[in-house]
């Protein structure tokens, strides 16, 4: 059985569970707390980031590298083209969700969970403590109000063109690469799972985002193709 140790909203994660979902293989998760469980996931994998994905001896840090991982041991069905110039393409863009497009979401969630305390409780990892969860959750919106003097508006609107572009692009055809799912839409739909979350998110966070990208009727398309994407396998 393969062991997935993760913290639930973290868009590195969902990859990794796209990635299983989309192979059809069975997992448990092991929700990380944070600071001990950290220290725990250090002594397994060297590192306390995750995800952290074991299978039988292997110990697999980094969400590209467990993709590598499954792609090599499960091999159907695949995610990266067999195409060279296909795959590519398909590497370089889950390269450039992975860092570009991450690091946009992160400055918009950042601003949005400093105004939102129901987003900001919820975005807390599931084994956080209760009193720690409750006392984030209760802070003013006010307390936190100089956050947004520090974003890097350029970076967030840098977020909002390449979000316009993908829903131009998604809306001519239904895969980023070539004409199957590849690892290049997971990446991508990870990332967006954090600027609307999908269902699969859970109350209290399903249905909410940042506001003026989750709710722009020109990234509509986006949302319908992430949505389609993990229907296809099988995280509707």
């Amino acid at each position: 059985m393969l062991e997935l140790h993760q913290f639930r909203h973290s868009a590195f994660c969902e990859k990794v569970r796209l990635v299983l979902a989309a192979k059809g293989l069975s997992y448990s998760v092991v929700e990380v707390t944070p600071g001990v469980g950290q220290l725990e996931l250090y002594r397994l994998s060297g590192q306390r980031q995750v995800p952290v994905l074991v299978d039988s001896s292997n110990v697999i840090a980094d969400s590209s590298a467990i993709a590598q991982h499954l792609e090599r041991h499960t091999p159907e069905p695949a995610l990266l083209p067999a195409d060279p110039a296909l795959r590519a393409q398909a590497l370089l863009l889950e390269d450039w969700a992975d860092t570009a497009l991450a690091a946009g979401v992160r400055l918009a969630l950042v601003q949005a969970a400093a105004a939102d305390p129901v987003l900001r409780g919820g975005l807390l990892p599931d084994a956080t403590p209760a009193p720690l969860r409750s006392l984030v959750g209760a802070l003013p919106s006010g307390v936190l109000s100089g956050l947004g003097q520090v974003i890097d508006h350029g970076g967030l609107e840098q977020l909002r063109a390449n979000l316009e572009q993908l829903a131009l692009l998604v809306q001519q055809q239904p895969y980023l690469v070539g004409d199957r799912l590849s690892l290049a839409d997971l990446a991508v739909v990870a990332q967006l799972s954090l600027v609307l979350f999908p269902a699969s998110a859970g109350a209290p966070l399903a249905g909410r985002g940042v506001p003026g990208l989750a709710d722009d009727p020109k990234l509509a398309p986006l949302w319908q193709w992430r949505d389609a994407i993990g229907t296809q396998v099988g995280r509707p």
